[in-house]
């Protein structure tokens, strides 16, 4: 089924996409009617059924009377500054005016919400006016500089794309096979074999897809770049896309973060004006452009072909693999899809050739990685760290170690692993440090637990989360963290005693029985405070339980 709507929404395409439509339809109106939603169905030939799924399934095309939003993400949770600010706005709004977010960026100070499509965080709603609305924070790092070098002119900022858009693009691919560069969005997945697929399919249209929806609760070095380092992000697309063949690319930004949106849209101009992007780009014969597409409320469509859902106006569902994206992705098309800091990557592979960049970081884990440090740290921000630096140099020295006590780390995200800090010592910034030792270097978020957190409230929290943000495409995820929810719930809240064999069956298929990453990933956490924090949690479980 999921095909044969690719291929409808392909008859319109990017110029007129049904996702945009909705969009258009819900700013003006606050939501989309059900007689507009009939008449989308008919113009696309969907079905209402299709398209009352879609406009359904996001926060921001059903805003209803929403006015502010707050962030519920597990930094700010941690951080304990959403109780009051939550109390606050409830003196200027009404109840149905206020609605959540999971994560808005600002994990380096919290107390984040959005109004009037800006976000603020550190302050009172009514200091707004005071409140930085860019936010500051610390941009610092230790070793090579990839990924936080500085810009200078459009001119001589892609001077050096010029000579490569006249060569055979294979001699680039080799250049960024030899890197080693891998995926940075937490799969680490090499990029030079996605982007060797991707080139060698026969195809007439291809795309390439930006994977701009960072909504990890503690991850903002996507937005770093895409506020402050646009220029790398697509200066390393108009790379992928020359390499894979790609004549159209797509940033798909969360809607979380307007500001990156504004910035990014001015930049495309810019870009457009000067040559950059458009028909035959620096004077050569290659010819690339790139749409902004504004995404809508779902941190499931972080997930790279529920995102692909998205693009084409379907419930972003998770699509089952194979086919990959890069054989059979947008509107069926091959399809290069990388998140932010891996296409930002390239630029520094083009300038300084693959070795240059293999010979940085590890063996394995090849060039740097960015490092978000949340409130909780004396010197909270993004650094910029070589692949195999120790965690204890990003947290003690670049962090300036930690505000108040710390018991753990949740790194790489909500699906990433819990740290105990006694292994801070123990693990390096590299994604075989990480496996090694049961966790998971992800996106590169660091999240802190404080000593007076409880952590049966910590795991409830992220059970709750995976249940809100589900797909609802497989009943693992689907029934499986809304059913650990509410164990852990009751646990806390009614007195019953966990059956950890029936917990550990839960984790279980959730683990081997979920599409994606989402319900998948979700054990990796829960068992790493089920093993370090046995003790804290043994109450709420049958006795010899954990």
């Amino acid at each position: 089924m999921s095909k044969n709507l690719s291929a409808l929404s392909a008859k319109k395409g990017l110029k007129d996409g049904l996702f945009e439509r909705f969009a258009e339809l819900s700013g003006a109106n606050g939501t989309v009617g059900q007689e507009e939603l009939k008449g989308l169905a008919q113009e696309y030939l969907i079905g209402s059924a299709n398209t009352y799924g879609t406009v359904s399934f996001y926060d921001f095309l059903n805003p209803g009377n929403k006015k502010i939003y707050i962030c519920n993400g597990s930094a700010c949770m941690m951080s304990g500054k959403q109780v009051f600010l939550q109390k606050e706005i409830s003196d200027h709004f009404r109840e149905d005016e206020i609605g959540e977010v999971s994560c808005l960026g600002r994990c380096y100070e919290n107390g984040a919400y959005q109004y009037e499509n800006k976000n603020y965080s550190g302050g009172t709603f009514q200091d707004k006016a005071e409140n930085n609305a860019d936010g500051g924070y610390t941009v610092s790092g230790k070793g090579a500089v990839i990924l936080t070098s500085g810009f200078s002119d459009i001119t001589s900022y892609y001077e050096s794309l010029v000579k490569w858009l006249k060569e055979d693009p294979v001699r680039l691919l080799k250049e960024i096979k030899k890197s080693g560069l891998r995926g940075r969005g937490g799969a680490g997945f090499p990029v030079g074999l996605k982007l060797e697929t991707c080139h060698n399919q026969k195809s007439e249209e291809k795309y390439l897809v930006c994977n701009a929806d960072e909504g990890d609760p503690g991850a903002y070095t996507d937005r770093y770049i895409l506020e402050r380092q646009p220029h790398a992000l697509i200066y390393g697309m108009i790379v992928g896309a020359f390499v894979a063949g790609a004549g159209m690319g797509i940033i798909y930004i969360r809607a979380e973060y307007p500001e990156a949106c504004a910035v990014v849209e001015k930049v495309l101009s810019d870009l457009r004006n000067e040559g950059v992007l458009g028909v035959n780009i620096l004077g050569s014969s290659f010819s690339f452009d790139i749409k902004l597409i504004r995404a809508a409320g779902s941190y499931v469509c972080g997930e790279e072909t529920a995102l692909l859902n998205s693009i084409e106006g379907q419930r972003p569902e998770v699509r089952v693999r194979p086919p990959y994206p890069a054989i059979e992705g947008l509107f069926g098309k091959p399809t290069l899809v990388n998140n932010v800091e891996t296409l930002a990557s390239l630029k520094y592979i083009v300038e300084n050739g693959g070795s240059a960049f293999a010979n940085t970081g590890t063996k394995t884990s090849t060039g740097t990685k960015l490092i978000c440090l949340d409130s909780f740290f004396n010197h909270p921000g993004v650094f910029e760290v070589e692949m195999g630096t120790p965690l204890a140099v990003v947290v003690y020295e670049l962090g300036g170690g930690f505000r108040t006590k710390v018991k753990a780390l949740h790194i790489g995200g909500p699906l990433g692993g819990i740290v105990p800090v006694h292994k801070i010592d123990s693990l390096h910034v590299d994604f075989e440090s990480f496996k090694d030792q049961g966790f998971l270097l992800g996106h590169g978020s660091i999240v802190s637990i404080p000593d007076s957190f409880p952590m049966i409230k910590y795991l409830s929290h992220l059970f709750e989360f995976t249940a809100k943000e589900s797909c609802g495409k497989c009943f693992p995820c689907r029934l499986g963290s809304q059913r650990g929810y509410e164990l852990l719930e009751k646990a806390q809240h009614e007195g019953l005693d966990i059956d950890h064999i029936l917990f550990d069956d839960l984790l279980d298929t959730l683990e081997k029985g979920s599409l994606c990453a989402l319900g998948g990933g979700l054990p990796l956490p829960v068992k790493n405070a089920l093993n370090y924090f046995g003790e804290e949690l043994s109450p709420y479980f049958k006795e010899s339980g954990i």
